[in-house]
């Protein structure tokens, strides 16, 4: 049981892999939001956010083009669909 319990989870890194080169959500502490395509990203969770833009009440308010999101700041990171 202990194996498929494993085999049906996966590390919070490896859901970021999947996530590569598309479209995310980040909601940082403070309550700010961005979207952008996730470009790279390292084992502290330190984002690079390419098309980035940040969001206020969910629509976009400023266009941000290539940044880095550092990773201590982060609340949460969701895939987007479109």
């Amino acid at each position: 049981m202990n194996a498929q319990k494993n085999s049906n989870t996966s590390r919070p890194l490896d859901v970021l892999g999947k996530s590569l080169n598309s479209q995310v959500l980040i909601k940082l502490k403070g309550g700010k939001e961005f979207r952008g395509v996730l470009n790279s990203f390292d084992m502290h969770m330190n984002l690079v956010l390419s098309e980035a833009e940040e969001l206020d009440g969910g629509e976009s308010s400023t266009g941000l083009g290539v940044v880095l999101i550092r990773g201590d700041n982060i609340v949460y990171i969701s895939p987007e669909q479109i």
